[in-house]
């Protein structure tokens, strides 16, 4: 006879004390944000993302530098509201911003436009023209590096 199995439990369901705790926090900084969110003006309220209190020190993330400059216009009441639902006492406020996948985009490599073939002998020729040794000498040094730069990318 095929014994039940036994029944899976959730490991969240086990006490832990460090998931709880971090738990506490999470709600915590949700509680903050919701009270930053209550004195900011309703085009604002969708750009503070989240918070932190570190130590003295609250911290608000934003996706833009724009909007993190338009949330410092409101730090003295963001921190009366703050001061009057946290124990401690918070006396600065710092903005950061929240790095996007957008900023994480592959660059494309751009390529030099080379002169063409004709243009880069006639530089070698008429450089030999040039009385000027310095100036014959960094001309034809110059067409030599777009000849091999041109003949590379071939």
């Amino acid at each position: 006879m095929a014994k039940n199995p036994l029944p899976f439990k959730i490991s969240l369901s086990y006490p832990n004390k460090v998931m709880t705790f971090y738990y506490q926090q999470i709600n915590n900084q949700q509680q903050l944000l919701t009270a930053i969110k209550e004195v900011l003006p309703e085009n604002l309220t969708n750009q503070a993302r989240h918070c932190v209190i570190k130590e003295k020190k609250l911290i608000i993330y934003t996706d833009s530098a724009s909007w993190a400059s338009q949330l410092r216009f409101y730090e003295n009441m963001i921190l009366s509201a703050i001061n009057q639902r946290t124990n401690t006492r918070i006396e600065t406020m710092q903005t950061k911003l929240i790095k996007t996948t957008t900023q994480n985009r592959v660059l494309s490599i751009r390529k030099p436009k080379l002169p063409s073939t004709e243009k880069i002998k006639s530089l070698q020729v008429d450089s030999m023209a040039i009385e000027d040794m310095q100036l014959r000498s960094s001309l034809q040094k110059l067409s030599n590096t777009l000849e091999k730069l041109s003949s590379a990318s071939k």
